[in-house]
């Protein structure tokens, strides 16, 4: 065999590589996070196929990008693991000439993002939320009466009122990052801080009512709080009121709530990325670009009930949705909100063996 004949197989080969390719994208997003004809209006705009897979964890997407060639194109981190991820290398800067699209963004709120990702230089606002308290408003009632109003993360970490729901039960979400910073703020302290002694004050107040949780889950209790089978969750936002139409569609006889708490919660940004290695970078542009078409991030927000930073799509979206402030949160609030920056190699460290002395009780 000739060196011609196989350079011409080879080129031959990578012609038809490349086709199958830009034929498709592979895509990693949060379960429970997309409008359920996004994909078939992306696929029959474009041409282009998805594969189409999610996880429930920063953590789980974190272990992957870091392994390296996952053969993702389009994957989705919350902005502060995002911002290691970038200086790790995970992840191409955009080509902006392919994202004509980015002038519907609102520019408030990419520069809140920009503190993850200078300049937005790798990242786009997929959604944006908060991390608060999904509640049975029913089991509430029964407990501690009909005038009892959610607005403070002590029906969690108080041990005497979290005590009260640990028969009906209590799901906290599996990350540190999300019970460690509030339960900060609960004892006055700085959420964002990273003494060692805040944490392990924090930890400490946690174990106190650690008895009265049933489980640590990310996405579970989606479904368990619609229909009943726990009734106090630290949740994402949009994920509770989901869980509360879910409720309402399938005629429970109890509402379900979400509450920010008055102490305040984590505002977050999950952000649209493409990583270094992504197989087909053109389609996975294709794919942002259509995620910031109005319509298309309307018809997200409207049906995963988080909001979106995309000005252009207010016009679209539901007037009950933005009008709910659980979803768009006021500006009194937004006063009480805080962002968080990537640990530190110590602290992680730190965070991450009180997490495991939470999550096993010991």
């Amino acid at each position: 065999m000739t060196n011609r004949f196989i350079l011409a197989v080879s080129a031959a080969m990578a012609l038809q590589a490349g086709s199958a390719t830009a034929n498709s994208i592979n895509v990693f997003n949060w379960s429970d996070y997309i409008a359920p004809d996004t994909i078939e209006k992306f696929t029959a705009e474009t041409g282009i196929s998805v594969n189409y897979d999610v996880f429930d964890s920063n953590e789980t997407l974190e272990a992957r990008m870091l392994a390296g060639s996952s053969g993702f194109d389009v994957v989705v981190p919350t902005s502060d693991y995002m911002q290691r991820q970038i200086m790790a290398g995970v992840y191409q800067p955009l080509d902006r000439d392919l994202l004509p699209n980015l002038d519907n963004m609102d520019a408030d709120l990419m520069e809140l993002a920009a503190a993850f990702d200078p300049g937005n230089e790798h990242s786009v606002i997929y959604l944006w939320g908060t991390t608060g308290i999904g509640y049975n408003a029913q089991a509430v009632a029964d407990r501690l009466g009909d005038d009892y109003v959610v607005d403070s993360w002590s029906i969690l970490f108080d041990p005497e009122k979290a005590a009260l729901f640990q028969d009906c039960g209590i799901a906290w979400l599996d990350t540190e990052k999300e019970l460690i910073p509030p339960a900060m703020r609960y004892l006055g302290l700085d959420p964002t801080s990273t003494s060692e002694e805040d944490f392990n004050t924090a930890a400490d107040m946690l174990m106190q009512v650690r008895p009265t949780v049933r489980y640590f889950h990310s996405s579970q209790y989606i479904s368990d709080l619609a229909n009943g089978e726990i009734c106090l969750a630290v949740g994402w936002s949009g994920d509770v009121l989901q869980a509360a139409e879910r409720a309402s569609e399938t005629g429970q006889s109890f509402e379900v709530g979400y509450a920010i708490p008055d102490e305040g919660a984590h505002l977050w940004f999950d952000m649209l990325t493409i990583p270094v290695d992504a197989p087909n970078p053109e389609g996975a542009h294709a794919f942002i670009d259509f995620i910031m078409d109005a319509q298309i991030a309307a018809d997200i927000t409207n049906y995963v009930m988080f909001p979106n930073a995309n000005a252009a799509s207010t016009l679209f979206i539901d007037e009950d949705v933005l009008n709910d402030p659980t979803v768009y949160p006021s500006d009194a609030a937004r006063a009480g909100f805080w962002t968080l920056q990537p640990y530190d190699n110590r602290t992680e460290r730190i965070s991450t063996r009180l997490w495991t002395r939470l999550r096993t009780g010991q």
